[in-house]
């Protein structure tokens, strides 16, 4: 089969299985097996696909049908200029926290001494290794309570060359924190266990304890809410990435618990998705 018949018939059946963008995701798949860019796809449409790559693609194809991420099968993700790593040892990067990330840049600007960054639920790492690539003078550190998402940090961290730049801590939310920070920025858990039937099959290959917090969702990050005030500098910035739904009880916690200028900021989609606040 051509490279052209390859790509058609993948589209047609990740099609109807009814994957959303079905023809991206054929191309990143074909491409993938048969080690080319995308653009080099469509310089060698004519060129044949032996039977090993064959059999490899069709496996892939057949796994994305069911609903594994493509950034599984790829093991590869793009975030903020950079490539990590990703596998189910974590949550799949998102856009919004991609957004999240500038929308930080911004707001730090260009600092003019060594700024100290906390990552909560650090995952893969992306913001954290983000952060400390933008901020070379920044001291971060990175936690999470999973091993797993820890060894993955780790990993991409020695891909990106910034393993003596990031400090990789095993912790729930600020337990094993003793340190204060002048930006604590969190992408926990923020689905409620109630709204699993709703979750595209994608999401549901993610683990579980990087997806939900509880009955209502935002458990996690009310606990977080309790526990910044000892670990935040005086006016030092919360950042949080927040659900569906969540802004108004949140911000209300965040005012209760005397924290001031409270302002939540949309995505992409025009949803309320993050939350930024200072302390003291």
């Amino acid at each position: 089969m051509s490279v052209l018949e390859v790509l058609r018939a993948s589209t047609d059946y990740l099609t109807k299985r009814k994957i959303d963008e079905a023809r991206l995701n054929a191309e990143h798949l074909v491409a993938d097996v048969l080690g080319l860019t995308r653009m080099q796809l469509y310089l060698g449409f004519e060129n044949q696909v032996n039977d090993p790559e064959l059999q490899r693609l069709r496996d892939f194809v057949r796994r994305r049908g069911q609903g594994e991420p493509l950034q599984h099968l790829l093991g590869t993700v793009e975030f903020c200029g950079h490539v990590f790593k990703t596998d189910k040892r974590a949550l799949v990067p998102r856009p919004e926290t991609e957004q999240l990330v500038e929308l930080l840049v911004s707001e730090i600007g260009n600092p003019q001494s060594e700024i100290r960054i906390l990552d909560i639920g650090t995952g893969s790492g992306v913001i954290a290794l983000s952060l400390a690539s933008k901020f070379p003078e920044a001291k971060v550190v990175a936690t999470d309570i999973s091993d797993d998402a820890l060894a993955l940090a780790c990993e991409n961290a020695d891909r990106l060359g910034l393993t003596d730049r990031i400090r990789l801590e095993k912790s729930d939310l600020l337990e094993k924190i003793g340190e204060r920070f002048e930006l604590i920025v969190a992408n926990l858990p923020y689905v409620s266990m109630n709204d699993r039937n709703s979750l595209s099959r994608e999401v549901l290959h993610d683990p579980e304890i990087a997806v939900f917090a509880g009955q209502q969702g935002d458990e996690l990050i009310c606990q977080l809410i309790e526990q910044v005030p000892l670990r935040l500098d005086p006016n030092g910035l919360l950042a949080l990435e927040i659900g569906l739904g969540q802004a108004d009880r949140l911000h209300s916690m965040l005012r209760q618990k005397n924290f001031h200028d409270i302002e939540a900021k949309k995505d992409y989609s025009g949803i309320p998705r993050f939350l930024f606040s200072r302390y003291g």
